[in-house]
């Protein structure tokens, strides 16, 4: 999906690859897109719609250097769906009073790792902390015996 040019008709990238996963507006009145590969796969690609419906720059947006802004501000549930999509995986970790809601992206980490970036939230819904992981998806079986 990353070959598209930028100023490529909406309609003709909804042709190509579907409606898109998610759809956001932004304050200036133009949308951002994303088309996912989760909860299995490990990309998701995101742009901006233009008001006469042509889209931006298409980029692969499950990265480290993408995520690694998320480091930065405040995160909520909200924008880190509108930033990256829909997680692949949604657990609670900890312990009953000590627990935390995991919104969990599989990706390829340094472009070669299948891994899982992990985003904790507090109870307000505000992303506390984050870290990658090993995706035990790709675990070969024998691993567990």
């Amino acid at each position: 999906m990353h070959h598209i040019p930028a100023g490529t008709p909406l309609s003709e990238v909804q042709g190509r690859y579907g409606a898109p996963t998610v759809a956001c507006p932004l304050e200036t009145g133009q949308q951002r897109l994303i088309w996912s590969s989760q909860p299995m796969g490990q990309y998701a690609w995101a742009t901006v719609v233009s008001a006469d419906e042509r889209v931006g720059p298409v980029e692969q947006i499950l990265t480290d250097t993408a995520f690694a802004q998320v480091k930065s501000g405040n995160w909520d549930k909200q924008r880190l769906h509108c930033t990256f999509g829909p997680p692949a995986e949604v657990s609670v970790v900890g312990l009953p009073g000590s627990r935390s809601l995991v919104w969990s992206y599989r990706y390829r980490q340094a472009g070669a790792w299948n891994s899982l970036m992990h985003f904790y939230f507090d109870e307000s819904g505000q992303v506390t902390r984050m870290h990658p992981g090993p995706d035990p998806m790709y675990d070969p079986p024998e691993f567990f015996d």
